[in-house]
């Protein structure tokens, strides 16, 4: 019987996408508060932590999709 092919997920890999992540987040939200138009510190808040998380999902999502295509390539290379 054939074995399975053991999943490439190490266990530093979801600290390591958590973190990433949580930076980028942190990242987009200082920069998107600049681009608030209020004057009320709650609402530059709200719509810049509302921005940065749309923002932070494209990021996860393309950093995910890199991560594939990366490991693709490094695998047919071996092969």
């Amino acid at each position: 019987m054939d074995q399975p092919e053991p999943k490439p997920v190490r266990r530093t890999s979801p600290v390591l996408d958590t973190v990433l992540t949580l930076l980028v987040f942190a990242f987009f939200t200082w920069i998107m508060r600049d681009h608030v138009p209020s004057n009320d510190p709650v609402y530059i808040w709200v719509w810049g932590l509302i921005t940065a998380s749309c923002l932070t999902a494209v990021f996860w999502l393309a950093y995910q999709m890199g991560r594939a295509v990366y490991r693709a390539q490094r695998d047919a290379a071996r092969k």
